[in-house]
């Protein structure tokens, strides 16, 4: 729920992330010398930014292979949301802690329940977030918000920093999570919890250092969320362990994450196809209706692990590597209804699909310093590598064969599968293959004392990709393509404490598989695309208050599929430009914000379909604010109160603009209480989600440039309880 709060400085803060510092002079000759050890996400010498006033976000992240960065050193713009926040708000996976930020709006994968992202109008899915720098190591559908220490959201393209994503996402933006580290003080921590529908929550946090000079640290976190939600019939069940070890030399640190996730859903609700002959969109249901088949499942199962390392070669020189692995396991047997008229008839059909994913990653880098003359020079260097073999399988059963109504939804026994084209379900064979790999390199110059500095790079990029038929398992398209995506940033300080910045930058993805199993060229892997992107912005650091404001535009080549050929290609492209404002901090003494907005303005050019040219893209709100805030209550030690106010303004669902999906308005409410009960340091916290209980579609789809209604959840109140040992 809403923002995070702060616990009184009286109280012990076990838990809290620090800053990490650099080893301390050897304390006597042939000892060891002391190193002070803190949170820190990948073992680094730099350790994590130092959160900002408040709290709720920190002061810097990591900016891709050109490691972390203060917010006011990088010509970039990128919201760090840290652990704090994930904790008070009591976020269960990534988008609840996505729903704070102004740029992003959370929406689904198309036709299934894959959590994905409208970040500056443009799609990334969830097996598009990174990991401590990684792609593709963490589960597909969702990510359970236990394990993660900080949530850094990068808005614009960044194939140059990050290399090309894995999917067909991240052009407007990517998210990187950092896992959880063992600090200097011991963490012994339970939670419990109860949401409406009867979901009880389990989850235990705990953190110690031991060895000389407490060099090693293992973290682990266990999680079990199960039962009913605020959906009429739906139920979630997680479970979620991770384990992070990590090792602090003196001039060589190490790394390891482990974790395995469960994520299993009965009788989810679905989303809602329109057909493109509608000119308006069907009122939105009561939030508690399900209109979903009670016999609809989907199941994941994911184990990843990464390692990483960092070498000090001297006191201007750093090596890394980095390698990462995971096996995923997808079972889904869903139903996903398509109205017939205005008064919510619908049909559906049954659609099974089995998946196996492996992936292995890697990347080595090289970072030094050096001065020529009075220009200070950073060079940084990266080799990555990415690889992924996904194996398919699915079954259908007769299209149109089930009849409901999305606001008098009707069920029916589970019908046959007819289908006989889609591999075998117990046994999925590979349909797609990935290959990436890349090599950058990049300098940033700082002249008149950092008043001025500049960032020149490039990225050599090769994308390969190779689809296989269902049945024969021979190949029916590949590609094996390379691209060069250049950076230049520039950054000027005219005040220590004010950051005017420019950018230009372009993001590289491999072309999207084709999904729609009615496209005559379903499976087809199509060819990669570019984006491209200029931006200009201003940041001003005021103490308690950091204001930040960018005007920016970005291209991307359109897919879609053709009514006359019923084939899906790319064609045209997607211009996104827009305004950003954002403020956050303690402006007052005990009042802590986190606020913005987001102007968009998203529009389809050079399509084939000369009357769509000027329309405004799938999925795309207008207009987006995010205005927080939270109080420590007077005379009551421990005690803060928060709410969150969510504005969307209206957004189309199909290309031609006729079925555009109302704007709506959602307020969040939240309390918190922390104090010492028998000795120990107990929170409580409460929050009621959609507090007026107001019935809307929340986002109108946008995966796959597909249009499709996801509604929104009802009044929803969770509460837990935290108790530090």
């Amino acid at each position: 729920m809403a923002l995070a709060f702060i616990v009184p400085a009286s109280l012990p803060q076990f838990a809290s992330a620090q800053t990490a510092t650099a080893a301390e002079p050897a304390k006597a000759e042939g000892s060891l010398p002391s190193v002070t050890v803190n949170a820190s996400a990948d073992a680094s010498a730099a350790g994590l930014s130092e959160a900002y006033a408040g709290g709720q976000v920190a002061r810097g992240g990591r900016v891709g292979f050109l490691g972390t960065q203060d917010f006011l050193d990088t010509p970039f713009k990128s919201t760090i949301y840290t652990q704090e926040l994930i904790k008070d708000q009591q976020a269960r996976g990534v988008g609840d802690v996505l729903k704070n930020d102004p740029a992003v709006r959370v929406t689904r994968g198309f036709g299934n329940y894959q959590e994905s992202y409208m970040i500056r109008g443009f799609i990334a899915n969830s097996d598009d977030l990174s990991y401590n720098g990684l792609y593709g190591i963490l589960p597909r559908q969702y990510v359970a918000a236990e394990m993660i220490e900080r949530v850094e959201v990068f808005l614009g393209a960044s194939a140059f920093l990050n290399g090309a994503a894995p999917g067909d996402g991240g052009l407007g933006g990517t998210i990187n999570l950092l896992p959880k580290r063992a600090g200097s003080e011991p963490v012994t921590q339970f939670t419990t919890g109860y949401e409406t529908g009867g979901q009880t929550y389990v989850a235990a946090d705990i953190a110690r250092r031991f060895g000389p000079d407490d060099r090693i640290g293992i973290r682990i976190n266990g999680v079990r969320r199960e039962g009913g939600t605020a959906v009429n019939g739906e139920n979630r069940e997680v479970n979620l362990m991770t384990i992070g070890l990590d090792y602090r030399g003196n001039s060589f640190r190490l790394s390891a994450d482990m974790g395995y996730q469960e994520n299993n859903l009965t009788n989810p609700r679905p989303s809602v196809s329109v057909p493109t002959t509608f000119t308006s969109v069907p009122t939105a249901p009561s939030g508690s209706t399900n209109f979903g088949q009670p016999w609809v499942f989907s199941n994941e199962r994911d184990k990843f692990g990464t390692v990483r390392g960092e070498w000090d070669l001297n006191d201007k020189t750093m090596a890394w590597a980095a390698l990462g692995t995971r096996y995923g396991t997808e079972n889904n047997s869903l139903s996903g209804p398509t109205v017939a008229n205005m008064n919510g008839a619908a049909t559906a059909r049954r659609f099974d699909n089995a998946r196996e994913d492996t992936v292995r990653t890697g990347e080595i880098g090289l970072r030094t310093k050096f001065n020529t003359g009075p220009v200070a020079h950073t060079i940084s260097s990266t080799a990555s590598s990415y690889w992924q073999d996904s194996r398919n399988a699915f079954a259908t059963s007769t299209t149109g064969g089930l009849s409901t109504n999305i606001y008098s939804p009707t069920y029916s026994a589970i019908p046959v599968l007819t289908s006989t084209t889609g591999g075998n379900l117990s046994s999925p064979q590979t349909t797609s293959k990935t290959q990436l790999w890349s090599v950058a390199i990049a300098d940033t110059m700082s002249f008149y004392d950092d008043m001025i500095s500049v960032t020149l790079g490039a990225r050599n990029q090769n994308l390969k990709a190779n689809s296989y038929s269902y049945v024969t398992r021979l190949s029916t398209t590949s590609y094996n393509q390379s691209a060069v995506t250049p950076v230049a940033g520039l950054v000027v300080k005219p005040l220590k404490n004010l950051s005017l910045y420019a950018n230009y930058i372009e993001g590289l993805q491999q072309g999207k598989q084709i999904t729609d199993t009615t496209a005559a060229n379903f499976g087809q892997i199509l060819s990669p695309y570019k984006s491209r992107q200029k931006e200009i912005g201003a940041k001003y650091d005021a103490g308690k208050v950091a204001l930040g404001v960018a005007f920016f535009t970005t291209t991307k080549p359109l897919a879609y599929k053709d009514t006359a050929s019923n084939i899906e290609s790319t064609n045209g492209e997607q211009r996104n430009r827009g305004v950003e404002f954002t403020a956050v901090g303690e402006p007052l003494k005990s009042v802590r914000l986190l606020a913005g907005l987001t102007l968009l303005r998203a529009k389809q050019e050079q399509t084939s379909v000369s009357a769509n040219n000027g329309n405004y893209a799938i999925g795309v709100p207008k207009t987006q604010a995010n205005v927080g805030a939270e109080w420590d209550i007077p005379g009551v030690k421990g005690l803060a109160i928060n709410g969150r106010t969510t504005y969307t303004s209206t957004q189309y669902l199909d290309a031609a603009n006729k079925q555009q999906v109302p704007s709506w308005v959602r307020y969040d409410l939240g309390a918190r209480y922390t104090a010492q009960i028998a000795g120990r340091v107990v929170t409580f916290r409460g929050s009621v989600e959609n507090l007026t209980n107001k019935n809307y579609w929340e986002s109108a789809g946008g995966a796959s440039n597909s249009g499709y209604l996801v509604l929104s959840t009802p009044r929803t109140f969770v509460t837990t309880m935290s108790v530090d040992f």
